[in-house]
């Protein structure tokens, strides 16, 4: 799958002039046309829709646009919730899908309305003694399938060895319990996936989960309501990954549907996604200028970013195509790693890559840097983060996140104190 960036070297350096570089760029009509096809393809359930997973962009404009399109949102944290909150993202639209939570955040949580999904059975009594003995109207639980599920990829692990959800004998006495509590609509939620490119896979998760969710009510007399298929959808990172297709696993979870839900007297049943990288990830592009260049055992490309803007490549070995404005036809005839400036030698972004010649002051381009980017940034080395600008669908551009600066690096510390501190 060819990657491209929207802009070209003239119009980048143009934004340069007023948001110089390192940043992370958002096409917000791309963002807005992939949900809208996202949405399409499962219109054809009763009742369907996309919780965008806050900690892939936790950004309130990204946030804003989504909501637009109508998405829900699915958060882990408290400041996800405020996030949500503030973007219009409100009550039974969010699904609160955290783990070893305090109860501060289940009280918010509740307050707002939001659905809570709970991660362990233990968690029942915990939510009710930081409610002050209310409980929930509806509740979730977040099913761990174990040893059932088979073929998921090594990034969350084989369920059994994942810290997440529930037992499928503990599932049905969570159930039991929280009917006796007097909860009167139910969900059922598992994850078992991340950046997973097979779209059978998803399909025989659904699959797993419509039975489990007959079962529950075969068992235990509860309905399940919706059922939420959690995220994992990948995207195509490397040359010659290919896309998920979205109708084809509607079609086939469809099919499950009606085998297994229709007759199990589940029907309508809402199904629910938390996808976040299918759907902001390829529409954002960190853009760094080469700074550096280096000539030893290899030949090195510094930039002005590293891994503390992004640091998928470094920590995880993640590929993401790296291209140069402007020489995007040029031949890939020389050989780099590109590198940053954190004192790591894993602060890579390419290993023995082929690419165009670069010259101190080229434009690279990091693709895919929508999800799971700028979110996941630090500040090891006292390093300051990058902004983030959103590209609006007239042409303009609207900073939505400025770059980090010292103070807020010093923010927390006590720089007067520390001055008599003996």
């Amino acid at each position: 799958m060819e990657k491209t960036f929207p802009l070209t070297k003239d119009q980048l350096s143009n934004l340069v002039r007023d948001f110089p570089t390192p940043f992370i760029i958002y096409d917000e009509k791309a963002i807005r046309d992939n949900l809208k096809k996202f949405t399409k393809a499962f219109s054809i359930f009763p009742k369907f829709r996309e919780h965008y997973a806050v900690k892939a962009c936790p950004n309130p404009y990204i946030l804003k646009i989504l909501a637009d399109e109508g998405c829900g949102a699915d958060c882990s944290s408290l400041p996800e919730l405020m996030l949500s909150e503030m973007s219009g993202i409100l009550g039974d639209h969010v699904i609160f899908t955290s783990n070893e939570t305090p109860a501060k955040e289940f009280q918010v949580a509740y307050e707002q309305g939001n659905i809570i999904n709970l991660d362990d059975i233990t968690h029942i009594e915990f939510l009710k003694n930081a409610l002050g003995g209310e409980f929930p109207k509806t509740i979730c639980f977040r099913y761990n399938p174990g040893s059932d599920k088979q073929g998921c990829n090594g990034i969350i692990g084989k369920p059994e060895e994942a810290k997440y959800g529930l037992t499928r004998a503990q599932i049905l006495e969570a159930y039991a319990k929280c009917k006796e509590l007097g909860v009167e609509h139910f969900g059922l939620h598992t994850m078992v996936a991340s950046n997973e490119l097979n779209p059978n896979f998803f399909v025989d998760t659904a699959k797993l989960v419509f039975e489990l969710a007959a079962e529950i009510k075969e068992k235990v007399g509860v309905n399940i309501e919706f059922v939420d298929l959690g995220g994992g959808i990948g995207i195509p990172y490397k040359p010659g990954d290919v896309a998920v297709d979205y109708d084809y696993v509607a079609q086939g979870i469809r099919k499950e549907y009606d085998r297994v839900v229709v007759p199990a007297g589940l029907d309508p049943m809402a199904i629910y996604w938390e996808c976040g990288r299918p759907i902001t990830g390829p529409y954002g592009w960190l853009v760094s200028t080469a700074v550096h260049e280096k000539h030893i055992y290899r030949e090195y490309i510094g930039l002005d970013s590293c891994m503390a803007d992004f640091m998928r490549p470094g920590v995880y070995g993640s590929y993401h195509e790296i291209t140069v404005c402007g020489k995007e036809n040029a031949p890939k005839d020389h050989v780099y790693d590109v590198v940053g400036s954190l004192c790591e030698n894993s602060d890579k972004f390419a290993v023995q890559r082929e690419l165009p010649e670069i010259e101190k002051g080229d434009f690279v381009i990091l693709h895919d840097a929508g999800a799971h980017g700028r979110a996941m940034g630090f500040n090891y080395n006292s390093k300051l983060r990058c902004g983030e600008i959103l590209m609006r669908p007239d042409g303009t551009f609207k900073e939505i996140r400025r770059r980090e600066t010292i103070d807020d690096l010093f923010a927390t510390l006590d720089l007067d104190g520390v001055k008599n501190f003996r």
